[in-house]
């Protein structure tokens, strides 16, 4: 039976869902950013390029496996699926924004009545009724920060990264709803029927994402000064130590360290008489 994964056909989580998908060993072939599903290369798994917004209702529904999208699309959809894997990108908030103008600057100030514009109704319906609020929700699919100046909404409610848009557009976040990051998802029935299958591509993800901020560094080093390395790079598991044939006085160490470290790692090398010094990128990186 063919597992299929789901992940965003465009937009600020696609590039990095794919390239998880790819360096975990999913061969999508030539031409996969033209399809709107490809055939990964010698599995039995397809990629399904769709909306990131319709990911959650796919994998409640049954249509897809497995799915790559934003907390913020699962919240807004408000259906019933599992968070199995952090993503650690795709970071932002949900938040109100109101025009610079506006007196306005705590939620309980909003009028009833008033106009909020956004794309994530059933987030925004749910907020304000729960803050006793009674305000008219637009629906637009997209460019909401333009919505108070065309005067179709009184104020936004809107995804937020780092705030410049906002400025850009002279409005100001008064209020986050909710945070958000890409995770990966499945529902309660793919995982009791394909549970093996979804954990092996969530297991090979984490490992890429492990290696990524790790650096492989091997040396040769005087064997004297074996206790200072090891002192130095306890490594995973301590440094890897092996003999260096014809040489009784030098050992070789290999040894996994973060990527921040390799300035200082390869000059304290250097200063114990380490030779050969080689950092090479990880691939992945099971724990």
């Amino acid at each position: 039976m063919v597992l299929r994964i789901a992940v965003p056909n465009k937009g600020r989580l696609n590039e990095r869902a794919v390239e998880l998908l790819v360096k975990s060993g999913l061969d999508l072939g030539e031409g996969w950013g033209r399809k709107l599903y490809v055939k990964v290369l010698n599995k039995d798994i397809e990629v399904i390029f769709v909306r990131a917004q319709d990911i959650p209702t796919f994998i409640s529904s049954g249509a897809v496996d497995i799915g790559i999208t934003g907390q913020d699309q699962i919240a807004n959809a408000g259906v019933d699926v599992e968070e199995i894997l952090p993503l650690d990108f795709g970071h932002c908030r949900l938040s109100v924004a109101v025009p610079e103008s506006c007196p306005y600057r705590d939620v309980k100030d909003i009028p009833d009545g008033s106009r909020v514009a956004t794309s994530f109704v059933n987030i925004t319906r749910r907020f304000f009724e729960s803050q006793g609020k009674d305000v008219k929700v637009i629906e637009v699919t997209g460019a909401a920060e333009i919505m108070p100046y065309m005067n179709v909404s009184d104020f936004i409610v809107d995804l937020v990264s780092s705030g410049s848009t906002l400025k850009t557009n002279r409005l100001v976040e008064i209020h986050p709803i909710l945070y958000s990051q890409a995770v990966a998802i499945a529902s309660k029935t793919s995982l009791e029927n394909h549970r093996d299958e979804i954990y092996d591509i969530t297991n090979a993800i984490k490992s890429v994402m492990n290696a990524e901020s790790k650096k492989y560094l091997m040396a040769d080093i005087p064997k004297d000064r074996l206790k200072d390395v090891q002192s130095m790079f306890p490594g995973l598991a301590g440094p890897t130590v092996m003999n260096i044939a014809g040489r009784d006085d030098m050992v070789a160490i290999h040894v996994v360290i973060d990527a921040r470290d390799i300035y200082d790692a390869v000059n304290s090398l250097q200063k114990l008489g380490g030779k050969g010094i080689l950092t090479l990128p990880i691939d992945r990186l099971v724990l």
